[in-house]
């Protein structure tokens, strides 16, 4: 029996499961031809619930709250089989194929998951980043987790702060949903250093949406929605460590621990340190070219399994601080006035409880769950002789209802959402403060069919400051054929900006900043398109996507660098900014345990600065992309290589890295990664080297002899700053025993 998993776990609205419709397609192999087969039983054993196929060979059968349970194929003429399924494979979809009773029985069939693919069985275009992806990379946070993936990318935002953010389709990160186990994540006061905050040792997969989510989801999905998956409690190591160091003095350790307590409660803990503590300066400015620093974390977690039942709930903790500028400067000398160094300082501080909870209904796929989440958050800096303070309270609230009209055919989900906000900011003599209340309701409707699946949505939010906002969101997905699907997404998208904490890197320079004339809702519509297609290339799997995505501003507040020399200009632009994203990818395994990964993308990111329209400043127009990955066949080593290169990118134009030379464009520049993993019983040790070309962007800070004058400037980053990095680090677990029924 050859059993192909052609789509993974879909992402569970709220987070809690409920009984779960296993599809799937049975085939006969007879005379070197696969056909579909007609009314084969499909059966489960203990259940003892069963169904007939169709006639094109699918299937649809419901998983019961009991499992494991073992599930039987037979048809007549053909070998009978069976598959053990468990609570992890609910939402998955099988490619059964039964060999005919004339074949001999000497078949050995291996099967390996992707570590990195697209989702064949969602509507919408979801990639997936299984931990073995995440394990290719150094990957001691979530900024560095994406750096085997082309969609998403990662960017330094200044020279001082080290700070990272994330991007996609070339728009800010702030404009991507993030969700962790589908819970908002990374919001308000985190949005800017928040990525440091989670090991990505703790993540057990990336779901990344591209163009505007599911209304289920929110309304703030504007141009996609990255989802974080946590090693589950019940299934997650009893015991994993993880260490890391590299030559510029950066130390870390993991620890995850997972206990199942009985039949119904499990719990799951996650600890993180790590210290900075190499005061480097390569390039000879005075400027440290990291900060120093330290991160502690703690993540604690309970399950809870029941017949009628299921619920999750926990907490968050985590402080991270950062000290960076001149090598001169030390923790305590900012107490010290006039300041003799410049120094950057960052304390952040966050703390938050999560609960979610799920109740059967007494039909299968009917279910009530409510997630719930209250978070603190306090940050505060300085940069130089600029400050930074800000405070922020948030809770959240998301009842979902979940049923079927007639078949499962005809699904909907209604339910309300509540958002209370209240966050106070301070930047030099700028204040912002304000409480927002946001309750909202929405309505989703999905249908299945043989080969297109459509799920359209609304939600309406009342917002307590800016009045009712009316987001409505369509997804289309058509089979084509069985190797090749289309998809169409369109909707809606909006967001309350909070431009000083967006922007806390744009501190590392001298210019003053002119705030916007009033507070308006960012608001945006997106459309896209993408086309999947399975095929064999030399007589091996192959896979190529292509997708496009447009969003266009009713109204977006951006930041003008080209207006004035001397400052930084927030505005709101009302139909005048807009995103066009297109990329390319080509996955292809041309020997066995050997991966190829090509991807190209462009980006047209325009607004009116400086009363025209323009590139946005730092944004590449083009990026290609390669990746290898290559595994032993005794599984005992693994070699993984990246590279990326990055086409020109327009910089501001006070771009000055000398008295008479401005620059108008970065060059094109490489990066290039690789890592070594080799695996001894329980250990894993890796060595790997980051910006292997050493490339590095020339004077990163300009007039960095005077960082208190007129002309300093810390933030026209778009490259790396430091050269090459060798790290290497080890990965010991202790599995957990699975249970034999």
């Amino acid at each position: 029996m050859n059993i192909k998993l052609v789509a993974t776990m879909l992402i569970l609205c709220c987070g809690f499961t409920s009984n779960a419709q296993l599809k799937g397609l049975v085939q006969g192999f007879e005379s070197a031809t696969k056909k579909p087969i007609s009314l084969a039983k499909v059966k489960l054993l203990q259940a003892k619930t069963g169904v007939l196929t169709q006639e094109d060979g699918t299937f649809e059968i419901v998983l019961p709250k009991s499992l494991p349970d073992t599930l039987v194929i037979s048809a007549i003429g053909f070998i009978s089989d069976s598959i053990p399924v468990d609570k992890a494979d609910r939402f998955i979809a099988l490619d059964i194929t039964l060999l005919s009773e004339k074949t001999l029985p000497e078949v050995i069939i291996e099967f390996r998951r992707r570590s990195h693919g697209i989702s064949k069985m969602k509507t919408l275009h979801v990639e997936e980043l299984t931990s073995a992806e995440l394990r290719k990379a150094a990957c001691c946070n979530l900024s560095e987790s994406f750096e085997t993936n082309a969609s998403v990318d990662v960017n330094i935002t200044d020279a001082v702060s080290g700070a990272k953010k994330i991007r996609m389709m070339g728009l800010d990160g702030v404009y991507t949903q993030i969700q962790l186990e589908n819970i908002p994540y990374l919001r308000g006061l985190e949005s800017s250093f928040g990525l440091n905050s989670l090991p990505g040792s703790w993540i057990e997969s990336i779901q990344i949406t591209k163009g505007t989510g599911t209304v289920i989801n929110g309304y703030e999905s504007m141009a996609g929605l990255v989802n974080l998956e946590l090693k589950k409690p019940a299934e997650m190591e009893r015991l994993f460590v993880n260490g890391y160091q590299n030559i510029f003095g950066r130390s870390e350790l993991n620890l995850n621990t997972g206990q199942v307590i009985n039949d119904k409660w499990s719990t799951g803990t996650f600890a993180h340190a790590s210290s900075g503590y190499g005061n480097i300066d390569h390039n000879m400015d005075n400027f440290r070219d990291l900060p120093m620093g330290d991160n502690l974390a703690l993540l604690n977690r309970w399950a809870y399994q029941g017949k009628k039942m299921e619920s999750q709930f926990g907490f968050n903790l985590y402080q991270d601080r950062k000290v960076g500028g001149q090598t001169s400067f030390k923790r305590g000398d900012e107490l010290i006035q006039p300041l003799f160094s410049y120094g950057m300082l960052i304390n952040s501080r966050h703390a938050d409880v999560f609960a979610k909870t799920g109740f059967f209904g007494k039909k299968p796929y009917q279910s009530f769950g409510i997630v719930y989440n209250l978070k603190y958050q306090e940050l505060d800096g300085i940069f130089g002789n600029r400050s930074y303070d800000g405070t922020e309270k948030r809770g959240y609230i998301n009842a979902i209802y979940d049923d079927f009209i007639g078949t499962t055919d005809h699904r909907y989900k209604i339910g309300l959402s509540f958002v209370a906000l209240d966050i106070a900011q301070r930047v030099d003599s700028l204040r912002q403060s304000r409480m927002e209340l946001v309750p909202g309701a929405f309505l989703e409707y999905t249908y299945t069919g043989s080969r297109l699946t459509a799920v359209a949505g609304a939600r309406y939010d009342q917002h307590n400051l800016f009045g009712g906002q009316f987001s409505p969101r369509a997804h289309l997905k058509y089979a084509l054929n069985e190797l090749t699907d289309l998809r169409i997404t369109g909707g809606k998208g909006w967001r309350v900006p909070n431009y000083m904490i967006d922007n806390i890197s744009l501190l590392a320079s001298s210019k003053t900043w002119i705030s916007p004339s009033e507070l308006k809702p960012e608001i945006s519509w997106n459309i896209g398109s993408s086309l999947v297609h399975e095929m064999k290339l030399f007589s091996r799997k192959a896979l190529i996507s292509f997708d496009f995505y447009h969003t266009f501003f009713e109204n977006q507040l951006i930041v003008d660098r080209d207006t004035s020399y001397n400052s930084i200009v927030f505005k709101n632009l009302t139909n005048a900014s807009f995103s066009n994203a297109f990329q390319t990818e080509f996955n292809f395994s041309p020997i066995k345990n050997f991966e190829i990964r090509l991807a190209y993308k462009f980006l047209d990111v325009k607004a009116i600065y400086d009363g025209r329209m323009q590139q946005q400043v730092m944004i590449p127009k083009n990026r290609g992309f390669i990746n290898l990955a290559y595994r032993t066949r005794n599984k005992r080593w693994e070699f993984d290589l990246t590279c990326s290169v990055y086409g020109k990118s327009r910089l501001p134009a006070d771009s000055l890295f000398n008295e008479s030379n401005i620059i108008e464009y970065s060059p094109v520049f490489p990066m290039v990664n690789g890592q070594i993993t080799h695996t001894y019983k329980k250990w894993e040790l890796y060595i790997g080297g980051e910006n292997i070309t050493n490339f590095k962007q020339p004077n990163p800070i300009i007039d960095s002899q005077n960082p208190f004058g007129s002309k300093f400037d810390a933030t026209n980053i778009w490259g790396p700053i430091m050269g090459i990095n060798i790290y290497g680090g080890f990965r010991f677990s202790i599995p957990r025993t699975k249970k034999k029924n």
